[in-house]
C-alpha cells in the first residue's frame, strides 16, 4: 500500500514509538551488524520498518500512477527527521546476478531514488544511511514469486525447460472447407453412331486409363463393329447402359479423374483481408491422418448470403485419399515475422494479473513479467522483462505458480 497520513507530530511519534517496539520485540540489533530486520513492523506509510536504537526507517515502493520508485522515510525517537539530512543509498542484488544501486535526494517528507524498481520486485536489499555522523546498516530479503525445488521434486513434478532466443513467427489463418471435383474433371461418354451395345467391358467404380476400350458397339447402319475408349484417367462413376440395349445419342458412362480436387475454403471477412494469391496452405483432415501442402489459387470477388468468400486450392489426389464430400482443415501461412526474443505461450502463468513466465537459476524459479508483442499459434514475442538467452520452465509450468500461491506470495513494500 503507498499511501501517505497527514498525522499530528504528537500522533506520528506514538505511531513511530509503537512500530519501533514491535520491531525491537524481534530481537536487538548491533549498529554495526548486518541482522534481518523483523518483517512484521509496518510504518505509518505503509511501508517495511526498519529500527535500530532511537533511529527508525522506513522503506516504501510507490507506484501509483508512475514508474515504482523507492521512498524513504527517517525517524528519531518516533519524530519524522527532515529528508535533507540523510545520506542513503540501497543495493538491490537480484537472482540473475543483477546488482540496482540507488541513490536518494530529498523530495517532500520523504527520500526518492533515482532508479525505476523493474518487476518483479524481488531482491535481497541491503541499505546504507548516514546521519549525524552516525552509520545504519540493514540488510533483508524481499522476495515474491520465487520458489526453489529439490532434484528430486523438480523430476517429479516433469517441469521442462526452454531457453528464450530470437525466432521466426509463423502467423496463419485457419480455415475449415470440404474436397470438391473440379469441373474440368468430369467426362460424359456417348457412341458416335446409333447401333446396338454389343459388348460392356467396365463396371461403375472401376478405375480406367485414357484410350482404354471400356465397350463395343455394333453400328445400326453398317453392322461393323466399334470401340468406345475412355477419355481421361478415371473412375466410372455411372454406367447406363447394359449389353444388347439399342443406343442411339446417349450418355452411356460418366467418368470423373479423382488425380487432382479442389479444396474450398470458407473466409469470413477478418479472414479475407490477410489472404493473398500464391500464400501456402496445409490441408488436414479432420480426423488424425494425412496432411498436404498446396497453395491458394483463388479467392472470390464476392461474397455468399452468409458472408463467406470462397478460397481455393488444388490438391494432388494421385493417392485417392482426399474424397470429393470431406471435410477439412487448413491453416494458411499469412506471414513470417523475425523477433529478437520470444518464448512458448504455453508457458505464461498470471501472476498478479501480470502475464509471467518462471526463470530458471539453477533450481530456483522466478517470475518475469513480461510484454508481448506479435505472436503465432505456438510462440509470442517479449518486448520486455526478459533477458535473451534464459531459461524458463514450459512444460508444467503451472505447478510453480501453484508452490508459489501456497507458500503466501505477496507484493507487500
Amino acid at each position: 500500500m503507498n499511501k501517505t497520513f497527514n498525522l499530528s507530530a504528537s500522533l506520528l511519534a506514538l505511531l513511530l514509538l509503537l512500530c519501533t517496539a514491535l520491531a525491537q520485540a524481534g530481537g536487538n540489533h548491533d549498529q554495526h551488524g548486518d541482522e534481518h530486520a523483523t518483517e512484521e513492523a509496518q510504518g505509518p506509510n505503509g511501508g517495511k520498518l526498519l529500527t535500530e536504537a532511537d533511529f527508525a526507517l522506513e522503506v516504501t515502493i510507490f507506484e501509483t500512477g508512475i514508474p515504482p520508485e523507492m521512498r524513504l522515510y527517517a525517524y528519531v525517537d518516533g519524530e519524522a527527521v527532515a529528508p535533507g539530512a540523510i545520506k542513503a543509498q540501497v543495493t538491490l542484488q537480484r537472482l540473475d546476478g543483477r546488482q540496482d544501486n540507488i541513490r536518494f535526494t530529498p523530495e517532500q517528507q520523504y527520500l526518492v531514488g533515482d532508479i525505476s524498481i523493474a518487476e518483479p520486485h524481488s531482491y535481497s536489499v541491503d541499505i546504507d544511511v548516514s546521519y549525524q555522523g552516525e552509520q545504519y546498516h540493514w540488510h533483508y530479503d524481499s522476495f515474491e514469486g520465487r520458489v526453489e525445488l529439490n532434484e528430486r521434486i523438480l523430476t517429479l513434478s516433469g517441469i521442462g525447460t526452454d531457453i528464450a532466443t530470437a525466432q521466426v513467427l509463423s502467423q496463419k489463418t485457419h480455415l475449415f472447407g470440404v474436397i470438391s471435383t473440379p469441373p474440368t474433371a468430369g467426362f460424359k461418354v456417348r457412341a458416335p453412331y446409333p447401333g446396338t451395345l454389343a459388348e460392356v467391358l467396365v463396371q461403375q467404380g472401376d478405375s480406367v486409363s485414357k484410350g482404354q476400350r471400356i465397350a463395343r458397339v455394333s453400328n445400326a447402319a453398317t453392322l461393323k463393329m466399334y470401340d468406345i475408349v475412355s477419355p481421361a484417367n478415371g473412375i466410372i462413376t455411372e454406367r447406363f447402359f447394359n449389353s444388347g440395349e439399342f443406343i442411339r445419342d446417349e450418355v452411356l458412362f460418366s467418368i470423373v479423374d479423382y488425380s487432382e480436387v479442389y479444396v474450398e475454403l470458407s473466409a469470413f471477412p477478418d479472414d479475407i483481408s490477410k489472404l493473398r494469391v500464391g500464400m501456402p496452405v496445409t490441408v488436414s483432415s479432420l480426423h488424425p491422418g494425412e496432411s498436404v501442402g498446396s497453395t491458394i489459387s483463388y479467392i472470390a470477388p464476392q461474397m455468399t448470403e452468409g458472408h463467406i468468400a470462397r478460397v481455393r486450392a488444388v490438391l494432388d489426389n494421385r493417392s485417392g485419399y482426399w474424397r470429393p464430400g470431406m471435410h477439412i482443415k487448413a491453416q494458411v501461412l499469412t506471414a513470417e515475422i523475425p523477433v529478437a526474443l520470444a518464448v512458448k505461450k504455453s508457458a505464461i502463468q498470471r501472476f498478479r494479473d501480470m502475464p509471467v513466465v518462471f526463470a530458471r537459476y539453477g533450481n530456483t524459479f522466478e517470475v518475469r513479467m513480461l510484454q508481448f508483442g506479435h505472436e503465432d499459434d505456438d510462440y509470442i514475442e517479449v518486448t520486455s522483462g526478459l533477458k535473451p538467452g534464459t531459461e524458463y520452465a514450459t512444460d508444467n509450468s503451472f505447478v510453480l505458480k501453484a508452490d508459489v500461491l501456497k507458500s503466501g506470495a505477496s507484493h507487500d513494500h
